[in-house]
Parts: structure tokens; sequence; C-alpha cells
């Protein structure tokens, strides 16, 4: 049997938060649990996206860094103090990690020769400048890890063959049209921790893209991004997990949400959000988990009794004053086809003990329900 755990663990990639790594594997490892895996909310077959096994058969080049780890086709040179990227490294390699050191710079021949690099790790460098050609030779490359870095800007023609970019915690203000253009494979984009307000992304910055996972979290968004008047700015309509944590978003407006019908996953948590207009969330039938705690609501968001497949509720720490019976459960038997598994509603001014048990009528067990003395 050919080896093929050192790429095949590279598949099980972060679903939910920001990539931070703590050891050289950690980047393989899931910060937070999925509702539903990759097949399920794609459809697609479980071995797409898989190394052909016949590019993957071993080889034991005598090439390696000085200082560096190389084993098969992988080379780690993490925590090294390097000013650059290392020139000794096999052609032969896939995955390349020169996280932690203080790369400067990517330049034009960096990476010349690595035509089979599966994945490169940049995590927590220096890099401010990237030559329009540096990724030119990286013709499989689909997984890049450039998080903690100096970037104002998104790299330059990233390869084609890219489905995972991580670049969250640079210094990005500006997402330009046509800076993803051809990126056709592309399944997740973490940019979450850069300085993104709602007008530096341009009409059209997202076209072309068919993303399943998109993160722009601790940001300064006040709203949800769309265009003005007939400006087009819509983020993919293919997305099944959205997260926008940790910005100013107030409102949630009845168009914000209306593209979004594959979402099952949406991230709202600690901002400013005061109103959800109703109906706003009909345009959201296969959600699964809603997260808006940390927010200024003063009632339970309407129309959760009629998202059929949601479990869990995040409403903890708002403002919310009264619980309804009819607020997550659909009146009668046999139309919600999911029971809640999880509603959170601890550090709200709710009376908790005005709350009719019937509310939580469509709650699996009592113990999913969270409550807690509120405390100004």
């Amino acid at each position: 049997m050919q080896p093929l755990w050192l790429l095949a663990s590279l598949l099980a990639l972060s679903q939910a938060l920001p990539f931070e790594q703590r050891g050289f594997w950690d980047f393989t490892l899931d910060d937070g649990p999925l509702m539903m895996n990759d097949e399920e909310a794609s459809g697609a077959d479980s071995t797409s996206g898989l190394p052909d096994p016949d590019s993957v058969t071993p080889t034991y080049s005598a090439m390696c860094p000085f200082g560096c780890h190389c084993h098969l086709r992988v080379v780690q040179c993490s925590d090294l103090g390097l000013k650059s990227v290392p020139r000794e490294v096999s052609p032969d390699t896939t995955l390349l990690d020169l996280q932690s050191n203080h790369i400067s710079e990517l330049r034009k021949d960096d990476f010349k020769g690595l035509q089979h690099l599966y994945a490169l790790v940049l995590v927590n460098n220096k890099i401010s400048k990237i030559h329009e050609k540096a990724f030119s030779p990286l013709r499989r490359l689909q997984k890049l890890y450039i998080s903690k870095n100096h970037l104002v800007e998104i790299p330059p023609n990233l390869p084609s063959s890219l489905v995972e970019l991580r670049i969250h915690d640079n210094r990005i203000r500006k997402v330009p049209k046509g800076v993803f253009s051809g990126l056709r494979s592309m399944n997740c984009i973490e940019m979450g921790g850069n300085p993104l307000e709602n007008s530096g992304f341009e009409p059209g910055a997202f076209d072309g893209l068919k993303l399943n996972y998109l993160r722009i979290s601790e940001a300064k968004l006040t709203g949800i991004p769309k265009g003005v008047l007939r400006e087009r700015l819509n983020l993919p309509e293919t997305l099944n997990e959205l997260h926008l944590d940790h910005n100013k978003i107030q409102a949630i407006e009845l168009e914000d949400l209306l593209r979004y019908s594959k979402l099952y996953r949406l991230g709202l948590g600690h901002n400013q959000i005061r109103m959800i207009e109703n109906g706003s969330l009909s345009f959201l039938p296969t959600l699964r988990e809603l997260h808006l705690d940390n927010n200024k609501l003063s009632r339970v968001p309407s129309g959760l009794p009629d998202l059929k497949l949601l479990q869990v509720v995040y409403l903890h720490s708002n403002n919310i004053t009264k619980v309804g019976i009819n607020d997550f459960c659909p009146v009668g038997f046999g139309v919600k086809r999911a029971y809640y598994n999880g509603i959170s509603l601890f550090n709200n001014p709710v009376p908790y003990w005005e709350v009719q048990p019937a509310t939580f009528r469509c709650v699996t067990d009592r113990l999913a329900i969270q409550f807690g003395n509120y405390k100004k």
C-alpha cells in the first residue's frame, strides 16, 4: 500500500474557527465540530480533492534545507529564523511548512520547480510584499496559509488550483474586483482579522467563486456586504457557512440574506444587532445553526419556527426580556423536521420562571436549554 496518510490528513481542514496552529500537524485538525460533513453539504463524492494516488509515491531525495526536517515529501522549516524561502527544497515536495520565521518577501523564483506542492504554510511571518509571479510555478497548490503577516492586499495571480485560502490577521483593507478571477476550485476563504469595511469590497469582488465557507470576522463591517443601488456585490450564493462575528453589524434587513438559501451555519455573534427585519430568516430553509449571541436584541427573532432544519440557536448575552410560547416551535405537529438540541438564553433579562414549558416542546431534552441568572 502506498502511504497516503500524510496528504489524506490535509482533507480535514477547519470548518468553523480561524486557523491557529499550535504544533506542526495541528493545521490538519478542526477546531469545531461540523453538523454536516462536506459530502452532506455539497453532495460531492467523498474522494473529491484527494491527490492522485500515483502522484504521492514517496521518494527519498537527499535535498533538505539546513536545519529543516524532511520526511518523504514533507519539508518542515518552521521556527528557524529564516529571512527568505530556502533554495534547497526538493522539487517533489508536496507540503512545505515555513511558519513562524522572519520572511518579509516572496520573490519571483522562491518556489521555482515546486510544481508538485500541495500545501504551503507561511503563517506568522513578516511578509509584506509578494511578486506577481511568485506563485506561478505552483500549478497543483490547493492549500495556502498566509495568515498573521503584514499584507495590505490579497496576493495577485493566485494558483487556479487553489481550494483553500487563509489570509486572516493581516492589514488588508480592500477586496478588488477580479482578485479571485479564475479560482473556480476555491472552496474556503478565511479573511477575518483584517481592517475591512463595507466600502472595501468592490462590486463583483466575489464573481465566479463557488465557496462553501467564508469568514470575515473581527473586521469593521457595519452590515452584511451588499451592493448599493445597481452595483453588484453579492457574496457567493453557494455558501454553506458564513461567519461575520465580531464586527459592528447593527441590523439584518430583508434583502441581506435573500440569496443564501444553501446556508446551514450563520455566525453573527459579537455584533451590535438590535433589529432583525421580519421575514429575513425565511430565505434560509436549510439553516441548522444560528449564532446571534452577544448582540443587543430585545426579543427572539421572528421566523425561527419556520426553519424546519434548525437545531442550534445561540441567543445568550442579549437584552431579551420575554420569550413567547411560539417563539421557537411551530404550532401543530409534524411540521418541524429536526428538533432543537441547543438553545442558549442565559445572560438575558428574561424572567425564566415565567416561560411556559410548552415553549420548548420541540427540543430534544431539557438539558439542551440554557437559562441562567441575569446580572446587570
